[in-house]
């Protein structure tokens, strides 16, 4: 259970930070999975401004979350996804962006497995005096605070309570744990009148799915979609609005006609917001482990992840969900390409699992979706069962549930 914190305002230096840079050089689930944090940092100063530094694709979300009140864009040379250059003159033109900004605190927020000190020494040298940071070596005078990192030896924790334990350890707490996002109104109505378009009852059983990933150790196999698909159709009734970016449309439209049922797609016609828009209007949403499955998280999408047993720490945070995989020896490889090369964690899972998980799914929200509720913010926060179950789950284990607090 997470360690419930007294409403506080943070000791020392931190209380009088008024200008913060946040740095998250990740992609969207990244940034996603720390606005729990930014929020806690935002509370426990009256008048904070918080920026975040981050990637392109760490932007395009972040101007979706309210809690973030301006963006700046860095390709870091230390982040894998950017692309090689010759000379550090970028670097040095960050720096003296950074110090013109006249910053008073920033925090580096890492996944357990990336160094932390590149991003705190250009805050070093963006002469911002306060900066946190998990990491594993003394960093000296790099940070202040040090917060030693406990990960992997000691523990494994969910992504998102990592960061809402960084940011305590300078006082900034949050009573609200979920994840945030704001939907625009016009995306509602753009992608309301587009499911109008396509004959989408939304009165009647539908769902998003969502085959695309990133990194090729996350893919569900095209047949296991394409299968699935037709039992979602063709065995439940049900409709099925196939989201994706533009290069995707081919892997789409390979599984719609494996599928040979009827089926929608809204592939690379949705911007950011749009799709959370789809998100916060479908019932379940169908994917692997991938950006959609936090944006679902954060709009309170229900959510079946395909999830490759590459880490344990990105499972959906605080929504009804079923985390489905085939249990492999290989399991958590931090891996982009499956190290084996057979991809059996998600190969070896039945599509008809993923059906009947998504049958399941939708008869337990169902009440939910009918008699909404008001979020009960003071409530505690409960316990993220998917990621326990996951981490602790006994051999042989391929299934993990779910369900929303009560």
């Amino acid at each position: 259970m997470p360690v419930q914190h007294a409403a506080r305002p943070p000791d020392g230096p931190w209380a009088r930070a008024r200008r913060v840079l946040c740095v998250r050089l990740d992609a969207i689930g990244d940034v996603l999975m720390t606005t729990p944090a930014i929020r806690a940092l935002r509370a426990a100063c009256p008048g904070r401004r918080i920026t975040l530094l981050t990637s392109p694709g760490g932007a395009e979300i972040a101007r979706l979350v309210p809690e973030i009140d301006g963006v700046i864009v860095y390709e870091a040379p230390w982040v894998k996804a950017t692309p090689p250059r010759s000379d550090s003159d970028a670097e040095h033109a960050m720096a003296g962006r950074l110090r013109a900004e006249g910053f008073d605190g920033a925090v580096v927020f890492t996944v357990y497995s990336q160094n932390p000190l590149p991003a705190a020494f250009l805050c070093y040298l963006a002469g911002i005096p306060l900066r946190l940071a998990y990491c594993r070596e003394n960093p000296y005078q790099m940070l202040t605070p040090w917060v030693p990192e406990p990960e992997p030896q000691h523990r494994v924790r969910h992504e998102v309570r990592r960061q809402l334990d960084l940011v305590a350890a300078v006082g900034a707490h949050t009573d609200d744990e979920r994840l945030s996002l704001r939907v625009p109104d016009e995306a509602r109505q753009r992608v309301a009148d587009a499911l109008s378009d396509l004959g989408v009852d939304r009165d009647a059983p539908w769902a998003v799915v969502h085959p695309g990933a990133t990194a090729p150790s996350r893919r569900y196999p095209e047949d296991g979609f394409a299968r699935a698909v037709r039992g979602l159709v063709r065995d439940l009734g049900w409709q099925v609005v196939f989201s994706g970016t533009a290069p995707e449309r081919a892997l789409i439209d390979r599984i719609r006609d494996a599928a040979d049922v009827p089926a929608c797609s809204l592939a690379g016609r949705l911007d950011l917001g749009e799709l959370a828009a789809l998100l916060s209007f479908a019932p379940i949403l169908v994917a692997n482990n991938t950006g959609p499955v936090h944006i679902a998280a954060a709009v309170g999408a229900p959510v079946v992840v395909l999830y490759a047993l590459t880490n344990p720490q990105h499972t959906p945070w605080r929504v009804p969900a079923r985390v489905l995989f085939h249990d492999v020896p290989c399991r958590f490889c931090y891996q982009s390409i499956c190290p084996e090369g057979h991809h059996d964690c998600l190969r070896l899972l039945p599509p008809e699992d993923v059906v009947r998980a998504a049958e399941e799914l939708y008869r337990e929200t169902r009440v939910a979706r009918e008699r909404p509720a008001p979020p009960d913010r003071s409530a505690p926060a409960a316990p993220d069962d998917s990621f326990e179950a996951l981490v602790h789950r006994r051999p042989g284990d391929g299934f993990a549930a779910r369900r929303p607090p009560r």
